[in-house]
Parts: structure tokens; C-alpha cells; sequence
């Protein structure tokens, strides 16, 4: 089975290819992942600017997805039809030209780039796609939704809606490679993988720009969240306290580089934040207080030098690092857990990885999967591999009728205290 992964759900329009052989542990072969980034387009607006990642999402998907069929081992079986690009009188795009046009009135440019390239190549031999439904900017979403929905009717393919945090949960289950947790390896095309074992009761950290989460998973795709944030998500949180202190945005990676800076000077810092929430009787997260604790700092400040940005970059990384830390130690503790999966791009911050790794070596008991570095952000690989390990474990889909855009989306279900 070969499946088409569409991820649209911020500021990365990425698409994916995989192969699986459906087995309850699957054995997977990656013929192509490609990802295009905005964050250039933003930085201007210190984050993301929701409408024009729609347009930019509308404008690079079809180029995309032609680059992808160009790349991928499906090539010598993709033909393109030059013979007057003559059409099937089944299933033609002539058949299905009214469908289209109201599939994709919304994306006028994504529409006029669909009639020029589709007809133009027969049907790949795509079984399936996947797509991101939820959690994340309701109009990106959209686009990547309406998308998939569009190559479905036009080729009869199956469309299956994927939570973007379920693909987040499930990268960290990809053994391929190099196994060094903080290694760039990229994972190259044509590459067979294996996914690695669960044993439950398991744990997810999930962290990211719009997420902190701590979801119990007692079977495959039985999740409960049973800790979030009050507040800010500790991605958020490093974005604004990167903005405070003038860096530039994305303002995680700028807030890592500098706190490891001052770590490899031996840097003591002269500050010291509170670590919210840390003794509290439940698993939930607060960073605002850290955050306005960071800003009350600042503008005490005579000057903000150089040295003086590294000591708050490091004080406020080993904050946040502790909290998570606790936390999910004392989950884990409650819950039994056996298993321990992070995702999200906060994931990529080198201190918190190794924080986490030291934890995996201190609980011999526990296993701890950790994705490669350039998992953890927005992909479409991880929405292919999702789609793929619901098919191996059997469990059942939403109808591709009920896809629809959820910025709000949730996995699972909440604490009963909320």
C-alpha cells in the first residue's frame, strides 16, 4: 500500500511518501518526504501570519506535489500524457469539473494549478491519503484538506483525516539509521524503517508552539490527556521571551543557541525564575508567569548586552527544562508507565533532549523514544506513518465525508478536573 501524506496545518506545506506492507508491525519504505518552510516569509510579523500561509499553501502545494512524484521511486511508473493529453471517459477530470471547481472554490490558485498539472499525468499508484485535519490554523488546514479531497474524486482515492499530534506521537516510534537521538541524520530516500515497540501502559510529552501535553496511552489510539497548559505552550513561551530580549523569530532556536553558549563558558546565571506550577497536586503546566517573570526582568535592566541575554537564555531554558521534567517524572510515577514518546518541535531543543535521555538512563525500567531532530517539526512523513500504523493496528477511520478543518482539535479525551 503506498500512501500520500499532506501536512498544511501552519506555516509548512509539506507531502509524503510512503510504502507499507500492512503487517501488524510494519515494515515501512519512505520513497519521498519534502517540506517547504515560510518561516522567512513570517519573521517579518514575529510569527505566523495566518492568511498569507493559506496563500503560500494554495501557491506550493501543486509545485510540491509535482517534485514529490518527480523524486520518488514512483517515477518510471508515472507517465505523462503527451499524446494530446488525451482523458479516460472514466473518472476523467472533465467527469469530475464541477466537483473540483466546489472542492476548491475557496483556493481559486490552487485550483487553476490542479487543472493544468493533474490532467496532464495519469493516476500514481497512491492507495491512499492521508491528511492533516487537526490541530493547527483553521484556513492552512483547509487548503491541505480540500487538496486531498480533490485528488481523491479525481482518482478515487481514499482520504483518511489524521490528528497532527497523533503524528507527532507516532514520529518518535521510527528506527532508521543512525540511533543517536540528537543526530541530523536525515533518513534517505528508499529507505526501508521499522517502527519501535510500544509496551503500555505509555506516556507522550507532547511540546510544541501551540501545544503542552501530557497524554496517557493505555492500548493503540487510546489517549486521555491527563496534563496541558493553563496558558502559554512552552513553545509560545519561547518565542515571546526570545521577543523580549530582542532575538529574532523563530525565537526557540535563538533562545537554545545562546543558553548553550553560556553553557559551554560555564556561564552562572545572575537570574533566577520561578518554575511554575512544579509542586502542584496535578500534571498541568503554566509558562506565563515564567514569561512576565522574564519581561518584570528586563525592564529593571539598565542595558540588555550580549552577556546579559545568555544568563537570561540560560535561566529561563533550565526553567522550563525542570518543569517538564517533574512533571512528567511524577506521571510517570502515578501511571505506571512503561514507555515514554516525545514530539514537537520544542523536542529539537538540544538541553531538553538530553534531559530526557539522562531520565532513560537513570530508569533503567523505562523506555524512552525520542524523535530524530528533524522529526520533530511539521511534516508530512509523520501524517503518512500515522495513517499507516491505524491501518496495521485495525483501528477504524472517520468517513472521508466527515473531513473538515479543527483548529481546535483534540486527542482524546481531558482531565476530568477541567
Amino acid at each position: 500500500m503506498i500512501i500520500l501524506g499532506i501536512e498544511t496545518s501552519c506555516d509548512e506545506t509539506a507531502l509524503s511518501l510512503i510504502e507499507t506492507d500492512g503487517r501488524k508491525n510494519p515494515s515501512i519504505k519512505i520513497l519521498e518526504n519534502v517540506v517547504l518552510s515560510q518561516i522567512d516569509l513570517h519573521r517579518e510579523y514575529g510569527g505566523v501570519f495566518p492568511m498569507m500561509a493559506k496563500r503560500e499553501h494554495a501557491k506550493n502545494l501543486i509545485p510540491l506535489f509535482k517534485k514529490l512524484l518527480e523524486e520518488s521511486s514512483l517515477v518510471p511508473r508515472l507517465k505523462i500524457k503527451v499524446e494530446s493529453k488525451r482523458r479516460k471517459e472514466s473518472k476523467t477530470l472533465s467527469t469530475f469539473n464541477f466537483q473540483l471547481s466546489t472542492i476548491l472554490e475557496r483556493e481559486p490558485e490552487l485550483l487553476k494549478q490542479f487543472l493544468e498539472f493533474i490532467p496532464t499525468i495519469e493516476k500514481p499508484p497512491i492507495d491512499k491519503i492521508a491528511v492533516t485535519h487537526g490541530p493547527g490554523l483553521e484556513p492552512t488546514l483547509w487548503v491541505g484538506i480540500n487538496f486531498a479531497k480533490a485528488l481523491g474524486e479525481i482518482w478515487d482515492i481514499p482520504v483518511e483525516p489524521i490528528n497532527h499530534m497523533e503524528g507527532h506521537i507516532f514520529a518518535s516510534l521510527v528506527k532508521s539509521g543512525e540511533e543517536t537521538p540528537n543526530s541530523k541524520h536525515q533518513i534517505p530516500n528508499g529507505e526501508k524503517i521499522k517502527m519501535r515497540d510500544l509496551e503500555f501502559p505509555a506516556l507522550a510529552l507532547l511540546i510544541s508552539g501551540g501545544h503542552t501535553e501530557l497524554i496517557l496511552i493505555r492500548d493503540w489510539h487510546q489517549f486521555e490527556i491527563i496534563g496541558e497548559t493553563r496558558d502559554d505552550a512552552v513553545g509560545e513561551a519561547f518565542d515571546k521571551v526570545a521577543r523580549i530580549i530582542g532575538l529574532p523569530y523563530p525565537g526557540g532556536p535563538e533562545i537554545s543557541r545562546l543558553a548553550e553558549a553560556a553553557r559551554q563558558k560555564n556561564l552562572v546565571s545572575e537570574f533566577s525564575f520561578p518554575r511554575p506550577m512544579l509542586k502542584s497536586p496535578d500534571f498541568d503546566f503554566s509558562f506565563s508567569g515564567l514569561k512576565t517573570s522574564v519581561l518584570y526582568t528586563v525592564k529593571k535592566l539598565p542595558a540588555l548586552e550580549d552577556k546579559t541575554k545568555m544568563s537570561i537564555a540560560l535561566e529561563f531554558e533550565n526553567a522550563v527544562t525542570e518543569v517538564l521534567l517533574t512533571k512528567t517524572k511524577k506521571a510517570i510515577k502515578a501511571h505506571g508507565i512503561k514507555t515514554l514518546l516525545l514530539g514537537g518541535g520544542v523536542v529539537a531543543n538540544i538541553h531538553i533532549r538530553e534531559a530526557f535521555q539522562n531520565l532513560e538512563q537513570e530508569n533503567a525500567h523505562i523506555k524512552i523514544h525520542i524523535p530524530k531532530a528533524n522529526l520533530t517539526t511539521d511534516n508530512a512523513l509523520m501524517i503518512a506513518l500515522a495513517s499507516a500504523i491505524r491501518k496495521a493496528k485495525g483501528t477504524p477511520i472517520v468517513s472521508e465525508k466527515q473531513i473538515e478543518a479543527r483548529g481546535n482539535l483534540r486527542l482524546g479525551k481531558s482531565p476530568q478536573h477541567k
